[in-house]
């Protein structure tokens, strides 16, 4: 399943949960979580397109970062590293599947993060280490990419 659709953002929860650890939902925070909840995975500058489009004033580069790790931290949106530029941002209630990347024509697939459960209980049996797929990108070839390999 290639992800198509929006996520919608608990605004208020994120928003409770940032004056928890006594931050504040600023209007420049809600525009980036609602933008990446549109956008469903997105590097730093498509969030900064997105929130340029939203008719709101422009926010920087810079801004976005920020608010982007802001709401890292407090756990509403999570990222991975889809490629081996800027990471991919997501939101945090999204983030239960395992991204599959293909490195012939760069299409993101989704799947459910269960199908590495026998990886990451052997990784904990082995390595006494406990594996966060949910930031798992795979890189391989998708099918019709593989047939052209051949």
């Amino acid at each position: 399943m290639t992800f198509e659709g929006p996520q919608s953002p608990d605004v208020a929860s994120v928003a409770e949960t940032l004056r928890a650890r006594g931050m504040r939902m600023t209007p420049q925070r809600e525009r980036v979580l609602a933008a990446v909840g549109s956008l469903g995975h997105a590097t730093p500058d498509a969030v900064a397109e997105a929130v340029d489009r939203d008719g709101g004033p422009p926010l920087s580069l810079s801004t976005v970062y920020r608010n982007l790790e802001a709401l890292e931290r407090v756990g509403a949106v999570s990222h991975t590293h889809l490629e081996h530029r800027a990471p991919s941002y997501h939101l945090a209630t999204h983030a239960n599947h395992l991204h599959l990347v293909c490195l012939g024509c760069g299409a993101v697939s989704e799947l459910p993060v269960r199908l590495v459960d026998g990886f990451a209980r052997a990784v904990m049996e082995r390595a006494a280490f406990v594996v966060d797929v949910r930031h798992m990108a795979v890189h391989g070839w998708c099918a019709a990419c593989e047939k052209e390999e051949l």
